[in-house]
């Protein structure tokens, strides 16, 4: 009678010795929800050299003793993008798996890659099957992306069966923020109301975004032209480049040009003593003339082959 239970009792672990390795990372993974927890052992199921699976592995560090700042900040999107995958249809969930190995769980694991430092994400790609990769060396994470979990997910994806079905969470944080300032904007809005009714109040807005524009200054943010150049230089040579406080100052240009214009058409003829009239006359058609040739000035230093000027 003994040995018939002891012969049951013993059917479990041989069939789990039966286990191949693509079923042994199935059940770690479903485990883990997702995320497989590596030792040095696990690493070398998972990463063996003939496998019809791939593989994403975070090495990080996180035991405090480490002091590894970037890993506490890194492991939380890494985590979530690994969940995200588990929610994948098993067809295609099972032929890649997400695993972290810490630097106390495999030590041996950083030094035969050659690893230093950390965080790393490797890819692995299969081996065998219709999806193996000629390229046997892992794909390694740019982490020029940050450490957020929405461009690990899309980064990762190309060596995913399927696009990662990853959503990232609300910011309640975000929200909150926003809802905090609606109040602060109802309360600002009764005060700046008039003003925002005021036609003269966009006049002047609509004129100061033209002179801003028309100066150059879309041209210097596309290209991220500097403010000034080497040794403080505010005007640079060439009609392909200018500089931030070049913008300023040919926006202040046109602005007294148009100004002085205005002087004369609409102010000037309005003014009931012929004197001061025929003052404001010379005034601005000086002024006019004056800025008109700085601003000729302004051209020949851009291109010093222009042979014109007009007073300077």
């Amino acid at each position: 009678m003994l040995w018939p239970l002891l012969a049951l009792s013993l059917l479990p672990l041989s069939l789990a010795a039966k286990k191949s390795a693509h079923e042994q990372l199935v059940d770690l993974a479903a485990a883990g929800n997702g995320l497989i927890q590596l030792n040095e052992q696990t690493y070398d199921l998972l990463a063996s050299p003939k496998r019809n699976w791939s593989a994403a592995v975070h090495f990080t560090a996180l035991n405090p003793q480490r002091r590894c700042a970037p890993c506490k900040e890194f492991e939380p999107s890494f985590t979530a993008v690994a969940k995200a995958w588990a929610n994948a249809p098993k067809e295609q969930r099972d032929k890649h798996f997400f695993a972290t190995l810490d630097f106390d769980d495999g030590h041996a694991v950083f030094q035969k890659l050659g690893m230093s430092s950390a965080p790393g994400v490797h890819v692995y790609p299969p081996t065998e099957g219709p999806n193996a990769s000629a390229k046997k060396a892992p794909f390694k994470y740019d982490f020029q992306h940050g450490f957020e979990a929405g461009p690990l997910a899309e980064q990762l994806s190309v060596h995913t069966p399927i696009p990662i079905p990853y959503k990232a969470p609300f910011d309640w944080a975000r929200a909150g923020s926003i809802a905090s300032l609606i109040p602060i904007i109802t309360l600002i809005f009764r005060f700046i109301k008039p003003a925002l009714q005021n036609r003269w109040v966009w006049a002047a807005g609509t004129i100061a975004t033209s002179l801003i524009m028309t100066s150059g200054y879309m041209f210097t943010r596309i290209r991220d032209a500097p403010y000034s150049g080497p040794g403080g230089a505010w005007i640079a040579s060439g009609y392909q480049n200018q500089y931030g406080q070049e913008v300023q100052v040919i926006a202040m240009v046109y602005g007294i040009l148009a100004g002085s214009f205005l002087m004369l058409i609409l102010v000037t003829p309005r003014q009931l003593s012929p004197t001061r009239q025929r003052t404001q006359v010379y005034l601005w058609t000086a002024v006019n003339f004056l800025v008109f040739s700085i601003l000729v000035s302004l051209f020949r230093v851009k291109n010093p082959g222009y042979p014109f000027k007009l007073i300077l």
